[in-house]
């Protein structure tokens, strides 16, 4: 698939990351568009995770290089902290303090990271925080939310970064299935808007829905990719690919 140049907001050349001997990635290459949503699947261990923090510096690599609208991602320089305000993470376990309410919590970053005034910014969570339905809940504290309200809280506290991509990491996987839903339902909101993603999942009716390319991925190397996800579902190129989706009951 050809992808205009001028369209490429984050691009990853040659990645080669590593835990000892190890090789997760040995030259892995990827282009995510601005306003793309790029969905990657693939089995257990197969390195989706890892990408994901390699992509916003939280890993050091060993090769290649990540470049985000043309500039470095770099782990150790001096400009991670400003990079790292442009890469949006959404991980599985929240990461919300326990100490502070959800309001003080999505105000954090914002307000001592990017200096930005605390009126601003609490106007703007607070609209975020209308639009996930969880509004009335901006005093409370997270042991007082469900998991999938505090999972929509993350997502709200990574948006008012405003960041250029954001990266969902199996943000339903320690969710009970009644409350997947309303966090994938946040997501949905965000692709209609034309949010740039880069999303790890095994949900695999989410990722037929939400998707505008699958990547799966396998032994560090794309195995298959499709800019036409129903079609790839319904009918995968690859036998590896028909063999990993066979073990899903979707829909």
């Amino acid at each position: 698939m050809v992808i205009a140049v001028e369209n490429i907001l984050l691009s990853v050349r040659h990645l080669k990351k590593a835990f000892g001997n190890h090789v997760i990635f040995e030259d892995f290459d990827l282009d995510v568009r601005k306003g793309e949503v790029v969905v990657i699947i693939g089995p257990s261990g197969c390195g989706k995770s890892t990408l994901l923090r390699c992509l916003n510096g939280l890993e050091p690599i060993q090769g290649g290089k990540i470049l985000l609208d043309g500039e470095p991602v770099l782990r150790d320089s001096r400009s991670i902290t400003r990079m790292r305000q442009k890469i949006g993470m959404v991980f599985q376990s929240y990461e919300l303090f326990p100490h502070k309410t959800i309001l003080e919590n999505i105000l954090l970053a914002p307000t001592k990271v990017q200096k930005r005034s605390r009126a601003e910014v609490e106007q703007e969570a607070l609209e975020l925080l209308q639009r996930v339905g969880l509004a009335d809940r901006k005093d409370d504290y997270p042991r007082q939310l469900s998991g999938g309200q505090k999972q929509r809280v993350a997502i709200v506290r990574a948006m008012c970064m405003h960041p250029e991509i954001l990266l969902l990491d199996e943000i339903t996987a320690a969710l009970d299935p009644e409350m997947v839903r309303e966090v994938l339902d946040v997501v949905l909101s965000l692709a209609k808007v034309g949010s740039t993603m880069v999303i790890v999942t095994h949900e695999m009716n989410f990722a037929r829905a939400i998707a505008d390319r699958i990547l799966f991925i396998e032994n560090g190397a794309i195995v298959e990719q499709s800019d036409a996800p129903k079609e790839f579902f319904a009918n995968p190129s690859t036998d590896r690919a028909r063999e990993f989706l066979k073990s899903f009951d979707y829909e």
